[in-house]
């Protein structure tokens, strides 16, 4: 499940940055949506806020994770 819709839509979640996160302003924020209707882990560019959000299912937010791991 890959969906897409405006960041300020999912009422109430809660964004985060990672820790991993460095100083150069190339980052993301996530929301945990599994317990939405979007059932599934929201990315959106944190230097958008207001902007598009990604919405991935849980198995493909983990394969984005595990690609990003090795890719660096």
């Amino acid at each position: 499940m890959i969906n897409a819709l405006n960041a300020a839509d999912p009422a109430g979640a809660d964004w985060f940055k990672s820790s991993y996160s460095g100083g150069e302003g190339n980052c993301v924020t996530v929301a945990d949506l599994r317990a939405t209707q979007y059932e599934g882990i929201a990315v959106r560019d944190s230097k958008v806020e207001d902007g598009p959000a990604l919405i991935l299912s849980p198995t493909a937010f983990s394969a984005l994770i595990g690609y990003a791991r090795t890719a660096v």
